[in-house]
């Protein structure tokens, strides 16, 4: 069994920082792309960011210049950086990860920006 637990989420206020975290666990052989995506109210899911088990990252162009992501391999957990939060930045973040050739999902962590 192979789960990912997310940690970091909460309320925050605009202009703000948050950094969320997920810790892969169990029979993990290897994981390749992780990444972070969400999902606000009433909204279809979104992919955030991912980055490659190199290093190489990909971004929405509502988060560029405003979120990292990045990946520590050695203990198999993924963050996302958020700076800058925005109301918009609202919503469940969800980490993903191809692990084994199979795709696995975190249970979610609530992410509110709000004064």
């Amino acid at each position: 069994q192979v789960q990912l637990v997310e940690s970091g989420g909460g309320l925050v206020q605009p202009g703000g920082s948050l950094r969320l975290s997920c810790a892969a666990s169990g029979s993990i052989d290897r994981i390749y792309a992780m990444g972070w995506y969400r999902q606000a109210p009433g909204k279809q899911r979104e992919l955030v960011a991912r980055i490659s088990p190199g290093g190489r990252t990909a971004y929405a162009d509502s988060v560029k210049g405003r979120f990292t992501i990045s990946r520590d391999n050695a203990k198999n957990t993924v963050y996302l950086q958020m700076n800058s939060l925005k109301p918009e930045d609202t919503a469940v973040y969800y980490c993903n990860a191809d692990i084994s050739l199979r795709e696995y999902w975190g249970q979610g962590t609530q992410v509110t920006v709000s004064s």
